[in-house]
């Protein structure tokens, strides 16, 4: 399973999203989380472990990744692409390398607006590739808020479905950030932790 997290917009917490699900998916099968970011922060992350990480992370942020993905693949079980944060033709080669484009969003209306920019990326691609399936993620979420219900809504109107798992705004995740470290890693019984779970194996259902 290649799957590909993109959003045209910054600070939607995206590689945190990447590290984490690249986390989760490296208990179940060898992963390799691919660095598509010109910023690098997911090699940054790894550079700040004491230990290596439970997954390879590469950087690789060149719009040959669609056609290299096959032998960059090879020998994982599952990969991750953190996706460059603007419309490109890195952030084209991206999705046409994935199997599954998962879209972070913040529950802003500047988000919503932003992800329609890449909607729109992922149907161009689904003309050479039909069985590319993609899913809206809200992550950051300030819980019981009416912008947070009012976000969701209005993503009914968008083409593709949002998943049912969300991932809170919490400390922890920016602490373990700084530390090279995942919130399993720091608090294995924690809310976020089991949050991330959550998301994981919904994330498998929904790209099987």
């Amino acid at each position: 399973m290649i799957v590909a997290l993109l959003n045209q917009k910054g600070g939607v917490g995206k590689t945190t999203l990447a590290i984490h699900l690249a986390a989760g998916l490296a208990a179940k099968g060898r992963t390799l989380l691919l660095d598509a970011d010109p910023q690098g922060s997911a090699v940054s992350w790894s550079s700040q472990r004491e230990s290596a990480p439970p997954f390879t992370v590469t950087a690789l942020a060149k719009p040959t990744i669609h056609r290299d993905i096959e032998q960059i693949a090879h020998g994982y079980a599952h990969v991750v692409i953190d996706g460059p944060p603007r419309a490109s033709d890195l952030a084209r080669s991206v999705i046409m390398a994935a199997d599954f484009i998962l879209i972070p969003l913040q529950p802003s209306p500047y988000d919503l607006w932003a992800a329609q920019e890449t909607v729109e990326l992922i149907q161009e691609a689904t003309a050479y590739k039909p069985n590319l399936k993609a899913a809206f993620v809200m992550n950051r979420k300030t819980a019981n808020t009416a912008i947070s219900k009012s976000a969701k809504e209005a993503l009914a109107d968008l083409p593709f479905p949002a998943m049912a798992s969300e991932i809170a705004q919490r400390v922890l995740f920016a602490e373990t950030a700084a530390t090279g470290e995942t919130v399993d890693e720091r608090e294995p019984k924690g809310r976020a932790a089991r949050e991330i779970v959550a998301f994981v194996a919904e994330l498998e259902r929904m790209a099987a």
